[in-house]
């Protein structure tokens, strides 16, 4: 198994005021090194090694396999979600779908925060493809992921207390609407759903 960290798409400064330089390197060099790390010992001499990150979620029954292997998945999908300079407007393509799933883009960014507020303890906030002209909102428990359930990830939030907790305290619905504000990344929500569309016409 040859599982390396990949680089953040910015630098670690780069979200900052909204989550600062203190947060994204203590969880990214802390949290999501770790994980991998673990991963990686824990597949040696395993039919899990060898397979893919999304093939060892989908099919992995021990804790210790499936809990590292999501969390390494879902921190890198995660900074991916985010972008410096972010939110704003989204592309046609994604607009049209959350106001036909939502009914405008402000309930879309409602609703994501109440998400975040509702789910107990850690976990992440997610938005996800249900089928091709329908997205939901949904939050799942710890390192547990959407890929699990056969639905297609397209965007997610940390809402695991080490995300913000440096920056925001206890206050999470602050740390999302922040994130949808300020550093949602439309541009990668819009190439998840142009591979969707690519690998259903394959």
């Amino acid at each position: 198994m040859n599982f390396e960290l990949p680089p953040l798409p910015y630098p670690k400064d780069a979200l900052e005021p909204y989550i600062s330089r203190q947060t994204l390197e203590f969880h990214y060099e802390k949290h999501h090194r770790g994980y991998l790390d673990k991963l990686k010992k824990a597949v040696i001499g395993t039919p899990y090694a060898g397979k893919t990150l999304e093939e060892i979620i989908r099919a992995a029954d021990k804790p210790e396999i499936f809990n590292n292997a999501a969390q390494v998945w879902n921190h890198t999908f995660y900074w991916n979600s985010m972008r410096p300079r972010g939110g704003g407007k989204p592309p046609e393509r994604v607009g049209t779908l959350l106001k036909k799933s939502f009914n405008s883009i402000e309930l879309f960014g409602k609703e994501i925060v109440e998400a975040a507020e509702s789910r107990f303890g850690s976990g992440y906030v997610w938005l996800v493809q249900s089928d091709r002209n329908k997205l939901e909102i949904t939050t799942t428990g710890n390192a547990d992921n959407p890929l699990k359930q056969g639905k297609r990830p397209l965007l997610t939030i940390d809402v695991w207390e080490h995300a913000y907790y440096l920056d925001y305290q206890n206050r999470r619905p602050d740390h999302v609407e922040a994130f949808v504000q300020h550093l949602l990344n439309w541009e990668f929500i819009e190439r998840n759903l142009k591979a969707h569309t690519a690998s259903e016409a394959a």
